[in-house]
């Protein structure tokens, strides 16, 4: 099993946003999965191919979207797939520096939700709602449960609840399903 270093590991080839993943964030907080590329993880054929064609990221390729990319996946995994197109979009207009510090403020949008309002049973719908809502939607929601659902005047089951019913606000307002699609 060979390793691939990759500089941006929570930043897969293929597109996927590993430090939106629930396997990315363990409950003890010890590190989870290390990301796409990252220390420990062997490499896959998207990312063996980027090495082949002497790029990082699939939207980096000159052959880019090809069968081979996952962008059209039908159904997720630990994550969904929905924002690859987008988020590889984003990569290629603001440069991979400014989109790999903008997934890091989403992680830290999402670590801060896990932290305050997170029941034990949310991890996935918070990595799911911070994956596919917007910035500025995540930001309103946590905006909103500052005002109305404060971690001192609840209980965590509580928290939760608001907070699942605020995302669910913001991404129906958004045409945004918050379930991962998962084969039948």
């Amino acid at each position: 099993m060979k390793e691939q270093w990759r500089t941006y590991p929570q930043y897969a080839a293929c597109g996927l946003n590993c430090a939106l993943c629930p396997m990315y964030h363990r409950d003890d907080g010890k590190p989870g999965c290390p990301g796409c590329g990252g220390a420990g993880h062997a490499t896959c054929a998207l990312t063996r191919c980027g090495a082949e064609h002497g790029v990082e990221y699939c939207f980096q390729c000159e052959d880019y979207p090809c069968p081979r990319c996952k962008a059209d996946e039908p159904y997720d995994s630990f994550i969904t797939y929905r924002s690859v197109k987008r988020d590889f979009a984003r990569a290629r207009q603001d440069g991979l520096e400014r989109y790999i510090a903008a997934l890091g403020e989403k992680e830290r949008r999402l670590r801060f939700l896990l932290a305050h309002y997170n029941d034990g049973r949310k991890k996935s719908f918070y990595c799911l709602a911070v994956n596919l809502l917007e910035p500025e939607d995540t930001d309103a929601v946590l905006s909103r449960l500052a005002r109305e659902a404060a971690p001192d005047a609840l209980t965590p089951k509580e928290r939760a609840a608001a907070a699942v019913k605020l995302f669910e606000a913001a991404a129906a307002e958004r045409g945004v399903v918050l379930k991962l699609n998962r084969k039948k």
